[in-house]
């Protein structure tokens, strides 16, 4: 998994766990794709200081994915249902697939 992808999921997962100035970095960082210059300047702190902020912020991230592994499991459950998915469409009764395929697409949509 890439790097950045990486951060985003678990930003999605345990951002609540970061303060609203960790998460805001973050979000700008790794989900809208702000260099750290971008991010500072309104801020009016230094590149170095937001860079301090942001690492932190991944140790905080990749210490709670290790205790508790909830993304790992999410991903892992999400690449099943896309299995189940592609072999209901192998099925031959099309109201047996439909219905796979309703609670398939819901699972997907809680995680």
């Amino acid at each position: 998994m890439a790097k950045e992808l990486k951060f985003v999921i678990l930003l999605d997962c345990y951002g609540e766990l970061l303060t609203d100035k960790q998460r805001d970095y973050m979000e700008l960082y790794y989900c809208e794709d702000l260099s750290l210059s971008e991010i500072s300047e309104p801020q009016g702190i230094t590149r170095q200081a937001v860079r301090d902020v942001i690492k932190r912020s991944e140790q905080i991230l990749l210490e709670t994915e290790k205790k508790l592994g909830l993304a790992e499991k999410i991903s892992a459950v999400r690449e099943c249902l896309e299995k189940l998915k592609s072999v209901s469409a192998e099925c031959s009764d099309k109201q047996i697939v439909s219905a796979m395929n309703k609670y398939i697409d819901e699972c997907l949509e809680i995680i």
